[in-house]
């Protein structure tokens, strides 16, 4: 589930065509935490993940690899 997360987060990003820090600033969480997320060395909080979902427009089970 992890690797599926850190691969989804980084492809929406990019495919919004924004950088990490713009990420950080919309999300308003510091600007490394996104670089945490997407290599995997820290996990998101669920208020987080909420965050990431709706600021994307999809569901936590996609962010996690649940479902496609």
């Amino acid at each position: 589930m992890k690797e599926k997360f850190t691969e989804r987060i980084k492809y929406l990003r990019e495919e919004k065509g924004i950088s990490q820090e713009k990420l950080a600033d919309e999300l308003g969480v510091s600007h490394g935490i996104i670089s945490f997320w997407e290599t995997g060395k820290r996990e998101p909080k669920l208020s987080n993940l909420v965050l990431l979902a709706e600021y994307f427009g999809v569901s936590i089970d996609y962010l996690a690899g649940l479902e496609d």
